[in-house]
């Protein structure tokens, strides 16, 4: 199919979801199936409009520069407009092929965040620690939604584990590609001789699975209860609250303890749990296209290293897209991960749009 009958498409598309939900009549799930994939496909029919009007225009503009009779002035003033209008149909053009990549069907999804430190004891910790926090600023700082669900700290004030739920509007496909390894390198506070040490800490990005993605049956799951600890394992409160839920299906074990109710913890375990399932399967899904992703960014396996973190030299690399921006100090703050995070999402776009033509 040529990229002008996959325009035409995307236009009969839209005009026919248009005409059936203003002339039937649905039941709510189907409605809500329809509304959806309208809303999805009615900012690429007004990008294609919008190209197409300016193709429009530009014919027009032809016509007077190949009309003998026109006179000088008038073709000048042709050829200037032309020259201008191809540069935004060439700009147009790219837009709608974004628009047109087939999309991730978890992309609009929230995410559940995990950082774990990985080599490097006490200082994994405090960098994992940072990296969490990170996250969490830079969710902040494009409105979305940051709740902890787990936070386990160390005695120095490392991170333990960190879990937390984020939500807001493609929270997935902005943090889809952060799944992997990070590393640092500095001096540590616990070292007296100024050596740079290298650490490092895993963080996993998942899409948060609801109820009807993961059927999870009850006798699938061994539910213990006991006492919270905090740091240095001393009792955190006097009732078996915290809960640990084993799929003993697949051996995925989640534990939470953050809450005082034993109710709630269970909740958020369970959330955690349906996310790390679901994810099991995309990857299991993902496998069998082992060839659709040689083209992706990243494969999302947490022992691949996609950062480095270099404090001494003020850089941030990032392994997969050869990047280096000597910003730490803004990104490892929040804010400034985003142009980190967008050359992601550009680099893995013209990678498809690449496989595409």
């Amino acid at each position: 199919m040529s990229f002008d009958e996959k325009l035409q498409q995307v236009l009969e598309r839209v005009d026919e979801l248009s005409s059936r939900m203003a002339s039937e009549t649905f039941d709510a799930d189907d409605f809500a199936n329809l509304s959806r994939e309208y809303s999805e496909l009615e900012p690429v029919a007004e990008a294609v409009r919008a190209l197409m009007a300016r193709k429009e225009e530009l014919a027009g503009l032809s016509e007077i520069l190949n009309d003998p009779e026109a006179d000088k002035e008038m073709r000048d003033l042709a050829a200037m407009e032309q020259s201008e209008l191809a540069t935004q149909i060439t700009a147009a053009e790219h837009d709608v092929r974004i628009a047109l990549l087939p999309k991730d069907v978890d992309d609009e999804r929230n995410a559940i965040l995990e950082v774990r430190p990985g080599t490097g004891g006490d200082e994994a910790a405090l960098f994992a620690s940072e990296l969490f926090r990170m996250y969490q600023r830079y969710a902040e700082s494009v409105g979305w939604k940051f709740e902890t669900l787990s936070f386990g700290e160390t005695e120095l004030g490392g991170l333990k584990e960190g879990i937390a739920e984020i939500g807001g509007r493609g929270v997935f496909a902005k943090l889809k590609f952060e799944s992997g390894g990070h590393r640092v390198q500095r001096v540590p506070v616990t070292e007296t001789g100024g050596r740079i040490h290298t650490s490092a800490a895993t963080v996993a990005v998942l899409p948060e699975a609801q109820e009807v993605d993961i059927q999870i049956e009850p006798q699938d799951l061994r539910v213990d209860t006991f006492r919270a600890q905090g740091a240095g394992g001393q009792h955190v409160n006097t009732t078996d609250s915290a809960v640990r839920i084993t799929h003993i299906p697949t051996g995925t074990v989640v534990s939470q303890q953050d809450e005082k109710s034993q109710h709630k913890n269970r909740a958020k375990a369970m959330t955690i749990l349906r996310s790390r399932l679901y994810e099991a399967e995309r990857e299991r899904q993902a496998n069998e296209r082992a060839e659709d992703r040689r083209s992706q960014v990243g494969s999302g396996d947490r022992s691949e290293r996609v950062r480095t973190y270099n404090f001494p030299q003020g850089r941030v690399t990032d392994h997969r897209i050869n990047l280096t921006l000597y910003k730490i100090d803004q990104i490892i703050t929040g804010p400034g991960l985003a142009e980190v995070i967008d050359a992601l999402v550009e680099e893995d776009q013209a990678s498809r749009l690449a496989d595409m033509d």
